[in-house]
């Protein structure tokens, strides 16, 4: 016994994995069966295998020591452990309070006070849970040694909204243990509690890398993010779904229905209505949103319902009434799902598919598919007739039908269900703002307000845009009275923005203010930061802030600008269907003196809006001052005096149309102030029938002016082009006459070489026996002759040459000769031939081809420069004389006769 006595006094400190020694050594000990130590630490090292044999052999020998001696502190809390495991609480408890009675051991006690309090917290006892806790973190005071009761006292203190003191112990967790993934995880919910995102995201981010393939990391990660990085929430919430499909999990509904519901803020409708789709599953919804394709589709006509009925038109029908009655009332009938039941069809809708329906019929509202937006909200109803969001969304698909009661009878439905619903309560009140029931109006937005402890901004925001309206109305108030209202506007507007600076709401109703004072260039501001902010996110549709910005250019005089907007206006929310922007547009254009216009835009909102007289007031007015500007000009065309005639004819049609109008005063029209117009209309058109005979007198002399100058133009054209062509023509033939000179020239040439080469030589044989024959003196001069003769022989072959180089020179100056002599008339002769054919040494002078060594020559070289001169000068004249002999006597040879 005195083993067992010490053991109370000691504890037992084993380590994991011992040596086979030393459980041998234990083994050896159990021999002894009083020695309880030995039997723990044995025990101890079976459950350290974790395996079920080994865990039921330690349990065995547990039980074992603690039959030996019921007090062992050690025995008794593993026991404590196991029956926490099996669900026996009061055993844990019985177990671990008798360990703290038989030890005094730091660490033991600690193991003892953290089963009790886990034991406890497993039963939803927190306060004891925590009390325990803190008895085992203080027993230890070391986390390294024994960190689980700091884990299980953060989660307490979490648990009890002690977020502070859950963060100390949580990060005491994570020194000793930093990748733990729960502990991690813990800190961040805290730090997301606690307001700081970043450190919460940090946190989540360091838990994905630890564990990448746990979806639940990326969920709460997606969560984090939702609200201000919704596309990197999207790509969270992504990464956690293919998770899920890859481990084989369920896709839980909620996560699909976050990912539609993102796609859907970014704009991305197709994959928005992929992911409800996947959501919502199979379902009646699916029947109603494939009716009008199958219903296109002729293949589809014969299908069969599994009770064997032929697909009708019942879905379609429902979707796209005929009659104009029904398609009023539809959106409060459900007898549709009745008669779907009656045949057999399921209605059924599961809760937790409730709100991605109500997104799925958001999707088509803004798809513009209203029908079946509203048949999906009246089948949410038929199945929860207390969801109130849908009877408010029928209301608001009821009004943009303007179809203003219907509306309020729907929004009376939704406070039957909650009359203290603020939302309700605000549409309500600003459906009677709209039908000019202000006292009304103004209850309701004060009711609205209460509902909510006067912090909902939006009932505020409501009553400001009362205290607006109140101070703008038609009616004739008092200036103070206007500006208190404004004042009191600008006040509730100024509340809002500081309850929540982003709201742009309140920014717009500001800016509204400030433009009716006259602060316009502030307002302005106001307005373009509005926009810019709205721009961004698909669920915000303000249209009010492009059109005041407008109204503030028109304002300014910037008329190009407000058009501008206003056409960006049209076309961004409106389609360009809307009559009361075009009102404003063409307001503009009035202003601007764009008539032409004014006039057009006027007529696109008449076809609109065909019953609004005040368009075709309008109308008329702006042919009138169209007319009338068109009269007053100093300078204009008999085309534009008769379109003005026209737009006064169609002005007067127009203005006795809305005079014989029954019901003027429901208008707003004064039947005198029409008739004014009528009478104004008529004086300008008989005015205008005076400038049209004026306009025409004098289109009519413009005609005859310009036809003269026309002709006058003509006539100058046509002598000048006459002139031309004679100068033309003289042209040419003065190139032909010149030609034809050079042709003959040429020819003269040729024949004066033929005659040179076919006469020079037979004189020259026939002289020599005449000079032979001769006597006395002159025998000698003959000698010299005869070796002159000789020697211009010798040089004969080289002097050709020499005289086709002069002949070529004479041709340069034949043509000199011819300019010269153009004009002059010439009557050729035979003399020249004649002189030619008494002397051939004349006939070589006058070819450049006399011999400048003939010393003996009778006539001086000057002669013979004068003779050739002049030979050249009559060869020019005599040319076509020559020609003529030498066709018809053939010249040459009579030359070469006459020689012999």
């Amino acid at each position: 016994m005195s083993c067992c006595g010490k053991a109370r006094n000691r504890s037992l400190s084993i380590q994991v994995g011992p040596s086979g020694k030393g459980k041998a050594g234990f083994s050896s000990c159990v021999g002894d069966p009083e020695n309880v130590e030995a039997l723990v630490a044995l025990a101890i090292l079976d459950l350290q295998n974790n395996d079920a044999s080994g865990i039921r052999r330690g349990m065995e020998k547990m039980q074992r020591a603690f039959e030996t001696y019921p007090y062992c502190a050690m025995a008794l809390n593993y026991l404590a452990n196991h029956f926490f495991f099996t669900g026996q609480h009061f055993l844990v408890e019985q177990l671990t309070e008798t360990a703290l009675a038989v030890t005094t051991h730091g660490p033991t006690k600690s193991h003892s006070y953290y089963n009790l309090a886990r034991s406890y917290h497993s039963k939803g006892d927190y306060e004891k849970a925590g009390m325990y806790y803190m008895a085992s973190v203080k027993e230890s005071n070391k986390p390294h040694e024994f960190v689980l009761p700091y884990y299980g006292l953060g989660q307490v203190q979490l648990k009890l909204g002690d977020l502070r003191s859950s963060q100390a112990n949580f990060e005491k967790v994570l020194e000793v243990y930093p990748e733990s993934y729960e502990t991690v995880k813990a800190l961040a919910h805290i730090y997301v509690q606690l307001g700081q995102t970043e450190k919460a995201q940090e946190y989540l981010k360091k838990a994905t890398k630890i564990d990448p393939r746990d979806p639940q990391a990326f969920l709460d990660i997606g969560e984090l993010l939702i609200s201000n990085d919704p596309a990197a929430a999207l790509e969270a919430f992504k990464t956690a779904r293919n998770l899920l499909k890859k481990s084989n999990e369920e896709v839980p509904i909620e996560l699909l229905n976050n990912i539609g519901v993102l796609h859907f803020e970014r704009g991305e409708f197709e994959l928005a209505t992929q992911s409800f789709k996947e959501a919502l599953g199979d379902g009646i919804w699916l029947k109603f949103l494939d009716a009008k394709g199958e219903s296109d589709d002729p293949i589809s006509e014969g299908h069969l319902y599994s009770n064997g009925e032929a697909r009708s038109d019942m879905f379609k029908s429902a979707q796209y009434p005929i009659n104009a009655s029904e398609s009023v009332q539809q959106y409060k009938d459900f007898q549709l799902f009745h008669r779907l039941e009656e045949q057999g069809i399921s209605v059924e809708l599961p809760w937790n598919k409730v709100s991605t329906l109500f997104n799925m019929a958001r999707l088509l509202e803004q798809l513009h598919d209203t029908e079946t937006a509203s048949i999906f909200y009246r089948l949410i109803l038929f199945k929860y007739p207390g969801y109130v969001d849908a009877y408010l969304r029928l209301a608001a698909i009821a009004k943009a039908r303007n179809n203003v009661q219907l509306s309020i009878e729907l929004i009376g439905d939704a406070l039957k269900v909650d009359e203290k619903c603020p939302d309700a309560l605000l549409m309500l009140g600003d459906l009677e703002l709209k039908n000019d029931d202000w006292v009304k109006a103004k209850e309701t937005f004060r009711a609205a307000k209460d509902a909510t402890d006067g912090n909902d901004s939006y009932a505020t925001l409501c009553l400001g845009n009362w205290n607006y309206f109140a101070a703008i109305r038609n009616e004739k108030r008092a200036p103070k009275l206007e500006a208190t209202h404004l004042e009191k506007a600008k006040e509730l507007y100024t509340k809002v923005l500081f309850q929540h600076n982003a709201n742009l709401y309140a920014a717009n109703g500001a800016g509204v203010v400030l433009a009716e004072k006259g602060q316009f260039d502030i307002s302005k501001d106001l307005f373009t930061q509005v926009q810019e902010a709205a721009s961004g996110n698909v669920f915000v549709q303000m249209p009010d802030v492009w059109i005041n910005l407008a109204h503030v250019h028109f304002a300014q005089g910037n008329f190009s600008l407000a058009v501008k907007m206003y056409e960006n206006c049209l076309r961004k929310f409106y389609h360009n269907t809307d009559s009361q922007v075009l009102l404003y547009l063409a307001r503009t254009h009035y202003e601007a003196e764009q008539w032409q216009d004014c006039k057009k835009t006027l007529l696109r909102a008449i076809h609109l809006a065909p019953s609004n007289y005040t368009l075709r007031f309008d109308s008329g007015v702006a042919l009138q001052k169209f007319s009338a500007s068109t009269l007053q000009k100093t300078k204009r065309t008999v085309d534009e005096v008769r379109a003005t005639v026209a737009e006064l004819k169609n002005a007067v049609r127009l203005f006795s149309l809305l005079s014989a109008a029954s019901n003027l005063h429901v208008h707003g029209f004064d039947e005198k102030k029409i008739e004014t117009h009528v009478g104004y209309c008529k004086h300008l058109l008989e005015a205008a029938k005076v400038h049209c005979e004026a306009a025409e007198r004098e289109d009519q002399q413009n005609k005859q002016r310009l036809e003269l100058a026309r002709q006058v133009i003509l006539a100058e054209e046509n002598r000048r082009k006459a002139e031309e062509q004679r100068k033309y023509q003289l042209e040419r033939r003065k190139q032909e006459d010149e030609l034809k000179q050079v042709m003959q020239q040429e020819q003269h040439l040729e024949r004066i070489k033929e005659q040179w080469k076919s006469s020079t030589p037979a004189s020259k044989r026939k002289d020599r026996p005449q000079t032979e024959d001769d006597e006395g003196g002159h025998g000698e001069k003959r000698r010299k002759k005869g070796g002159k003769r000789r020697k211009r022989d010798k040089k004969s072959h080289y002097e050709s040459e020499e005289a086709e180089a002069e002949m070529d020179d004479q041709e340069e100056m034949d043509d000199g000769d011819l300019h010269r002599n153009y004009e002059e008339p010439y009557y050729p002769t035979n003399d020249h031939d004649d002189q030619a054919e008494d002397n051939p040494q004349e006939l070589l002078a006058a070819a450049g081809l006399e011999d400048s060594d003939a010393e003996d020559d009778t006539a001086a070289p000057s002669a013979n420069a004068s003779r050739r001169r002049q030979a050249l000068s009559e060869s020019d004249e005599d040319e076509p004389l020559r020609r003529q002999g030498s066709d018809g006597e053939g010249g040459d040879n009579a030359v070469v006769d006459d020689d012999e």
